[in-house]
């Protein structure tokens, strides 16, 4: 929970920026863990964590053998460790600071939304140090700097529809759900807006944290439409990029939502209208294909298929005419395909066809 001076804080940010205060509230309050400040020698500080291999990357070629010797820099992510302090956090920054100050500051994030420092000329500051300042001038400033990057990267759409899956994609990575992000964030926002559980925007749509074929559907159309994105089946920060480039291409509501709007003018690319573009073939599932790839000769090819279509039908509730398809598939990837393998097989080929509007 935050303290009240802090949640006014973000109360007077959010009105400069027209966002619901009770959203922002519980993104900052799950992305700080309600922690806001440090106190570095009486003075509060944002709470940072300088990345050494960013400023390995950064640092000028003349220093950067230096900065290594002193263990500020390394080419391997994690090879430069943080202190459990975060005043020996400020330490370790002063030290980087005095080797290259430019590349010191765009190699740290700063404050309760932990935004790299080098971000600064996307986010609209006239230099890193105006990052910095910004991040060190109070929590209205940290928060102000957390908003540009949620608006920089698209996630506004995302935070208004309380849509927190998406959100939660798109600022903490795909696996945002290890650390239930999204849930902890829906938890906070019914508290501090005190509601009953309010459903998104977007509920039923494909959208940021979204997989499966109904996502690689949308890959492949986007694709042919000239916006090329990996047909992977994750609806990530890639494929939202392209999803807006396509709607604002096609004068429609640029949100990054695979609404009907926008999936009508997709489906103007498919081949013919009963094209599954979403669907991989049987050899083209990655559980199917590490079966092929470490069967050994654990059952003869006859013997093989008769499993394979018996397991299909059982694991998946399948028709016996598809389950023998689908037996002749994967014998052909490989010959045959030891019983637990097998298992594995089928299972990844019906996992393939399904789609998760929210993972």
């Amino acid at each position: 929970m935050l303290k009240a001076d802090v949640a006014r804080s973000i109360e007077r940010v959010a009105s400069v920026h027209g966002i619901d205060p009770a959203a922002l509230k519980a993104v900052v309050e799950v992305e700080s863990n309600g922690v806001v400040f440090a106190d570095i020698d009486g003075k509060e500080m944002p709470i940072i964590r300088f990345e050494g291999h960013y400023f390995d990357r950064l640092v000028t070629a003349s220093r950067r053998e230096e900065a290594r010797r002193l263990g500020l820099a390394s080419p391997n992510v994690g090879g430069v460790k943080n202190p459990a302090s975060q005043k020996a956090r400020w330490q370790l920054l002063g030290r980087a600071m005095t080797i290259d100050k430019q590349a010191a500051l765009e190699s740290t994030s700063f404050g309760v939304g932990q935004v790299m420092g080098s971000h600064w000329k996307a986010l609209g500051y006239p230099t890193v140090i105006d990052l910095f300042e910004a991040a060190r001038s109070g929590v209205e400033g940290q928060v102000d700097l957390m908003v540009r990057f949620i608006k920089t990267n698209n996630l506004l759409g995302a935070l208004s529809r309380k849509d927190w899956a998406g959100f939660a994609r798109g600022y903490n990575g795909p696996a945002y759900k290890k650390n239930a992000y999204d849930t902890k964030m829906a938890a906070a926002y019914e508290r501090y807006a005190r509601k009953e559980p309010v459903a998104s925007g977007a509920t039923g749509m494909l959208r940021l944290g979204s997989k499966g074929a109904g996502v690689r559907e949308i890959q492949v159309l986007l694709t042919r439409a000239g916006h090329s994105v990996p047909a992977d089946g994750d609806f990530g920060p890639a494929t939202d990029r392209a999803l807006r480039s396509f709607q604002d291409e096609n004068s429609l509501t640029i949100d990054g939502v695979a609404g009907p709007q926008t999936m009508r003018k997709l489906k103007e690319f498919q081949v013919s209208a009963d094209e599954k573009p979403g669907n991989l073939g049987i050899a083209q599932v990655p559980e199917v294909k590490n079966a092929a790839r470490n069967f050994g000769p654990l059952a003869l090819v006859t013997a093989a298929r008769d499993q394979i279509a018996e397991l299909a039908t059982y694991v998946t509730g399948i028709n016996s005419d598809l389950a023998n398809t689908i037996a002749n598939g994967m014998l052909a990837v490989s010959g045959a395909i030891g019983l637990g393998l097998t298992i594995w097989g089928v299972y990844g080929w019906w996992k393939s066809k399904q789609t998760v509007e929210q993972a």
